[in-house]
């Protein structure tokens, strides 16, 4: 049997996954957690339970790594051995007055590539909310990404690291790569535990820790860095994406779309308004981004209906389904997660709504694919397209894609390891992705009418 050589853990926004790997980069264990957030807080002590009981079941292996993930906008906090504070949802409400409060101090978007993003999504507002709401004196504590978190609670060693930092946060500076000039005003700068690259080992399991799940003490733990840079690793490891002109479309609850570009950009040409942003790579490199929250505005179309849209024996009736959608102009328009996404400020929903189960559920990837399609010409996307993650198997969406953006290739990998494999790469940059990408082929439809109806009834309604 083949021994598991190292751990990723990778804590999304919705679901937490630990994943056991060999040396040559082959999933050999997996287990999964639905996160549970309430009171506008993230599960940590729940997550952490989990994660540590799973990992006492691979103790018979020899790993040698563990590399944390996290999805972004999140901070945690230490003081002494303990949390802080609990880490707040993003998706928290904050108080109207202290929102106000805090954009009024924000630095330009020029300076910061973030954006004004609703309610906790500038992890700049958490921390406002937090020094305004705290019920000790806020600044004793040392702060840290998400990500970062899970590093320290297995080696007590406390990092930051920029790709998270650099994620809409608001206190990132990708052009001078160091901390925005707010950032440094309001103090929260010097409170930041200090950065390491995401492939530094930190330090090696705890003592206890390791004698409690029996995993090796010599295990070296990684800094780790935000999910989507981490997708967009594991893409690297692709010949036609490396050193390409290329796009990677991230999927899950949000997409995200990062170009690696081969020119340089002005960056100060992205539309702050339609939710285009500047992240950072694991590389400390500035990649012009957009996103939109695909897999939330599916979720809520598809309501009752159980079965997933990337539910593979669905996949030819949804297919049949594109052609009668297109003929009745049933669709949806933009937005269904207000403040989000290239319409932030329009109200969305179904136009001619179709009665028949797959025909919605076609509908709603139509839709997915056209407010991508937006967001990639926002970012300048060209050449080659990889869509990863969740939504990769939806054919009618990946499809559609290829079907709107004829001089694009789009490709298509692995669905559900893209994440976990692309923080393996951290360990070992050389390793190469299981199996080739795979080339999608447009509709059989004709989304031309239908695109520019799409458009038309945006523009009617503004």
């Amino acid at each position: 049997m083949s021994q598991g050589w190292a751990i990723v853990l990778d804590v999304g926004k919705t679901l937490s996954k630990l994943s056991l790997w060999s040396r040559d980069g082959r999933m050999l264990d997996r287990a999964t957690r639905p996160n549970q957030s309430t009171n506008g807080v993230l599960d940590t002590a729940g997550t952490t339970d989990w994660a540590i009981e799973t990992l006492k079941q691979w103790a018979s292996h020899p790993v040698e790594y563990i590399v944390p993930v996290s999805h972004g906008a999140a901070v945690a906090g230490i003081r002494g051995k303990a949390p802080a504070f609990a880490t707040p949802n993003y998706e928290m409400e904050l108080p109207p007055h202290e929102l106000a409060g805090y954009r009024e101090q924000r630095d330009p978007f020029a300076e910061t590539g973030s954006p004004a993003l609703p309610a906790g999504l500038n992890l700049g507002a958490q921390l406002h909310m937090l020094e305004a709401q705290a019920s000790i004196p806020f600044g004793s504590e040392t702060l840290m990404p998400y990500a970062q978190y899970w590093a320290w609670l297995l080696t007590g060693v406390a990092t930051s690291e920029v790709t998270s930092l650099g994620c809409h946060s608001d206190l990132w500076n990708p052009s001078s790569g160091q901390f925005s000039t707010m950032a440094k005003r309001r103090g929260w700068a010097d409170r930041f535990a200090p950065l390491a690259k995401a492939s530094d080992v930190v330090g090696t399991l705890k003592a206890d820790l390791a004698d409690y799940i029996g995993l090796p003490a010599t295990a070296k733990v990684l800094a780790g860095l935000h999910d989507s840079n981490a997708a967009l690793m594991a893409a690297r490891g692709f010949a036609e994406i490396a050193d390409n002109e290329a796009t990677v479309l991230s999927t899950g609850t949000w997409f995200i779309a990062m170009r690696l570009a081969k020119q340089s950009l002005n960056l100060l040409n992205l539309p702050e308004a339609r939710d285009c942003l500047v992240n950072v790579d694991a590389y400390g490199q500035p990649v012009p981004s957009a996103r939109f929250m695909g897999g939330r505005e599916i979720e809520s179309l598809i309501e009752i209906d159980t079965r997933r849209v990337d539910i593979k024996p669905d996949q030819s009736h949804l297919l049949s389904a594109v052609d009668g959608v297109v003929d009745s102009m049933a669709m949806v328009l933009p937005t269904l997660a207000p403040g989000n996404g290239p319409f932030p400020d329009a109200a969305g929903g179904w136009a001619n709504r179709p009665t028949e189960w797959y025909a919605r559920r076609a509908g709603a990837c139509l839709y997915a694919a056209l407010v991508a399609d937006v967001s990639l010409d926002l970012i300048g996307s060209q050449e080659r397209l990889l869509v990863e993650g969740r939504f990769a198997e939806a054919e009618v969406f990946v499809r559609a894609l290829a079907s709107l953006r004829p001089d694009t290739k789009v490709f298509t990998a692995n669905a559900h390891n893209d994440v976990s494999f692309g923080a393996l790469r951290l360990i070992d940059p050389t390793l190469q992705p299981d199996g080739e990408l795979q080339q999608v082929d447009p509709l059989p439809e004709d989304l031309t009418a239908y695109k520019e109806a799409w458009h038309e009834r945006i523009a009617g309604a503004a």
